[in-house]
């Protein structure tokens, strides 16, 4: 069953191209949804599949790509109309 979270990452997410691996991995787990740049330094990620790809996304996020320090993934259950595709906003 296909359900939707919602992904708050911390720490140093932004200038390390942690959106654009995030739309990679989220498209070879094939979930749609979006990473976008929040004011705070954080990065928001909007993700929508199979739990068991959802969970594989989580723990991937723990981690990130390579020059990307995380400190914290909170996650929450979005009640939302699925996108297509995945996108950077």
């Amino acid at each position: 069953m296909s359900s939707c979270a919602k992904f708050t990452v911390t720490g140093k997410v932004q200038g390390v191209f942690f959106r654009a691996s995030t739309r990679t991995r989220a498209q070879e787990l094939g979930l749609s949804g979006y990473a976008q740049n929040l004011p705070n330094g954080d990065v928001e990620i909007l993700a929508c599949g199979e739990e068991s790809a959802l969970a594989e996304l989580e723990r991937w996020l723990h981690v990130g790509p390579p020059a990307a320090r995380v400190s914290e993934v909170a996650r929450t259950t979005a009640e939302v109309l699925p996108p297509q595709s995945f996108s950077i906003a």
